[in-house]
């Protein structure tokens, strides 16, 4: 019987786990993750309109894990030992035959003043920090934007932001009180988006300029202030600052020796594999994975990902040649908290629909079609 363990809690990691179940009745999964807790972050945009609370969002996943008959080991990662045969934690060590990396990255927080900054993808808690600034506020502007990893083109989550941006737009039209303040998108970007292709990111800033929201792109951010954001092209007034900065690999990374990208993620190859070590697989945001530029980070392809490292990690411990591949797919709707505007890109294809009602309906019911899985 195969002793696997799977680091993490999020997207991939719970992929990993069904696909493994369903593929290997017999095998002892172990889930490392300090809580055992499911967030569904593409959510967090509809708490400050009280559209989601918390609790719609954050799932108990024990009775899942009985389900699946799954070990939960509760604790943080500290590293690997003995070629990733072993996993280190602050509650112990685990010993394994396979190994799936899934723990997710970090946001890079090395912009001067950045704690004056509420990054809205980092949690619940900052999710509903920004909706209780915002009942608070009675005018002023509202800054929002985002940047990346200079050593990782694929390291940013861009796309939550835009779908901030418009969403709270939106909120201030229905409370009748849009008029009391001013919108700022920025970014270091001069075309924000590019992910999601050119005719995207068009159509967003269009958006921008019919809402009455300005911007202030291409330029090198500096620093934030308590009241301020400070860029080379210059400084404007926030009384509220949200900001998604880009992403790296998680902290007991740097402590690993896992190869590693200039990015600080984890090297991976096209079936997910860490090169150079046994059995040892990443799927998600600590990965760093050849593909197109575009590529993104974000649930869908870590979901994608995760089936690659399942099925190949299995076919390893079956001494068979792993060749799974991912699919390089980027597909998403930006919602608008009534409307929702459709992105789907592959290598082959790129479609962007306008935004419509059917969007925003679309994205409630993926929401409800995937939690029910984990309930």
């Amino acid at each position: 019987m195969h002793r696997i363990t799977i680091l993490g809690a999020g997207f991939a990691a719970l992929t990993a786990v069904q696909r493994i179940r369903a593929q290997a009745p017999t095998a002892e999964i172990t889930l490392v993750a300090p809580h055992a807790e499911f967030l569904f972050y593409p959510s967090l945009i509809w708490i400050p309109s009280g559209l989601r609370r918390g609790a719609d969002l954050q799932i108990d996943l024990r009775p899942f894990l009985t389900r699946q008959r799954v070990h939960w080991h509760p604790g943080t990662v500290t590293g690997l030992a003995s070629g990733g045969r072993q996993v280190l934690t602050d509650t112990g060590i685990i010993d394994n035959d396979g190994l799936i990396i899934a723990s997710g990255g970090r946001f890079l927080k090395r912009l001067p003043g950045i704690e004056h900054a509420l990054i809205p993808c980092e949690g619940l808690a900052s999710a509903e920090a920004i909706r209780d600034r915002l009942q608070a506020l009675e005018g002023g502007t509202l800054a929002i934007g985002f940047a990346g990893n200079p050593n990782e083109p694929a390291a940013v989550r861009g796309g939550p932001m835009f779908e901030f941006l418009f969403g709270i737009d939106r909120l201030l039209r229905q409370q009748g009180r849009r008029e009391r303040f001013k919108l700022v998108f920025f970014s270091p970007a001069e075309q924000p988006g590019q992910r999601m292709g050119p005719p995207a990111v068009a159509r967003l800033l269009r958006m921008m300029a019919e809402q009455g929201i300005e911007t202030h792109l291409g330029h090198k951010m500096l620093r934030f202030t308590a009241d301020q954001v400070v860029t080379e092209g210059g400084a404007f007034a926030a009384d509220l600052i949200l900001f998604m900065p880009g992403m790296t690999g998680p902290a007991w990374l740097e402590q690993s020796e896992l190869p590693q990208s200039p990015g600080g993620m984890i090297r991976a190859d096209e079936q997910c594999r860490v090169p150079g070590w046994e059995r040892v697989y990443v799927a998600g945001d600590s990965g760093s994975f050849p593909g197109p530029e575009w590529m993104p980070k974000q649930a869908h392809i870590a979901d994608l990902q995760a089936c690659a490292a399942a099925a190949n990690l299995l076919a390893e411990l079956a001494g068979q040649t792993p060749n799974a591949t991912f699919k390089t797919e980027l597909i998403c709707i930006v919602d608008m908290l009534d409307r929702g505007m459709l992105i789907w890109r592959t290598p082959e294809r790129l479609l962007t629909l306008p935004p419509m009602r059917l969007g925003h309906q679309a994205k409630r019911f993926f929401e409800w079609w995937y939690l029910r899985q984990y309930r």
